[in-house]
């Protein structure tokens, strides 16, 4: 089933069609992480393998005191790992936090790249700018806590280290077009500027306004730099093109002849890997997804179900005890509707087996 509803631009008088295409901002973690798989299977990353072995400057990584003290940054108590960055319990965050955002607003990170990810607008390819972070302070322990941040970015940096080539073009090679992905680029072409969703804003009224030009708003996905590929929050795609990418996931690794990984890679990726540092309430984390692990930890998704979402409101979950794979996209950014909620109620209150 597949549907368009609404504008695709309103002020310009666009409506939603089935192949709108969408910043899909996190939702590109998943890609990057099978991309690293890819590579682990291959023996060219090890899953425990430290991160310094590909961008020197984490070799040895610090982390912030916390509070305003003003400390020095302590030492790291080990070496952050591919599994740390993964699971996203590196330690590393976005760098909006109260005790490093300077520090990262001065690198041209935090606050400096519109929400923290955002670096469609660098003149620089990704390597050097996940170089510039593994000399800034990291904001917990690796392995003792789950943080939000550039973790997958850093991935993506390690994708182009291990494989010799820039991110977009392993992804193309080796996932997006033997999958027949052909709308799910890093940045569109000039010709198809009119396919690119327009962002909106939740407003303080409750009104839909839209977003300013920029990083914190519509980006420069046509008309950017076209230099950096960010592995955590770079893509572009559309919702056929994303559910196809994850049916390949739910099918074990394979999808209409090609296989992109091997079934016992997805059941890593789609299996609760640390434990409760993601959630005390029945939510994991695995390599690249969050998992369901008690039935309404997260709606009506069956146990064994997994997904994530983006930060412009696009929303995913794979459940394969119902065999589904639901995929929402929408480009609201801050978003203050429940209309995902709603959306995965609606859907699952239709299935009857």
């Amino acid at each position: 089933y597949e549907r368009a509803v609404g504008w695709s631009d309103k002020e310009a008088g666009r409506h939603m069609a089935t192949n709108s295409i969408f910043r899909i901002a996190s939702q590109t973690k998943a890609i990057t992480s099978t991309a690293v798989l890819a590579l682990m299977e291959e023996g060219k990353i090890g899953l425990n393998e430290p991160v310094g072995d590909f961008i020197p400057t984490f070799k040895k990584t610090t982390v912030a005191v916390k509070g305003d003290s003003g400390g020095a940054p302590l030492p790291a108590k080990r070496a952050i790992t591919i599994f740390d960055l993964l699971t996203h319990t590196a330690g590393i965050s976005y760098g909006t936090n109260r005790n490093v955002a300077a520090l990262y607003e001065a690198k041209g990170l935090g606050p400096a790249a519109g929400y923290g990810w955002y670096t469609a607008d660098k003149n620089e390819p990704v390597c050097e700018t996940m170089e510039r972070l593994g000399t800034l302070p990291f904001v917990e322990q690796p392995g003792e806590a789950f943080v939000y941040g550039y973790n997958t970015d850093i991935l993506g940096c390690v994708v182009e280290k291990a494989s010799g080539m820039p991110l977009d073009e392993f992804v193309r090679t080796r996932i997006t077009g033997p999958l027949g992905l052909k709308d799910t680029r890093f940045f569109i072409p000039s010709a198809e500027r009119d396919r690119l969703a327009a962002v909106y804003s939740s407003g303080s009224d409750g009104l839909i306004v839209r977003a300013p030009e920029g990083s914190k708003g519509q980006g420069h996905y046509v008309d950017g730099p076209r230099k950096s590929f960010a592995g955590g929050a770079g893509l572009t795609s559309t919702a056929h093109d994303y559910a196809r990418f994850l049916e390949m996931i739910r099918n074990g690794g394979q999808l209409g002849g090609v296989r992109i990984l091997a079934p016992r890679t997805v059941e890593l990726m789609t299996t609760n890997q640390i434990g409760t540092l993601h959630s005390t309430t029945g939510l994991g984390f695995g390599l690249g997804f969050e998992t369901v692990d008690r039935y309404g930890a997260n709606g009506m998704a069956g146990v064994g179900a997994f997904g994530w979402g983006g930060a412009y409101g696009s929303t995913y979950q794979v459940d394969r005890q119902s065999h589904s794979v639901i995929v929402l996209m929408i480009q609201l950014i801050p978003n203050a509707t429940d209309v995902q909620q709603k959306y995965s109620a609606l859907v699952y209150q239709s299935l009857m087996k």
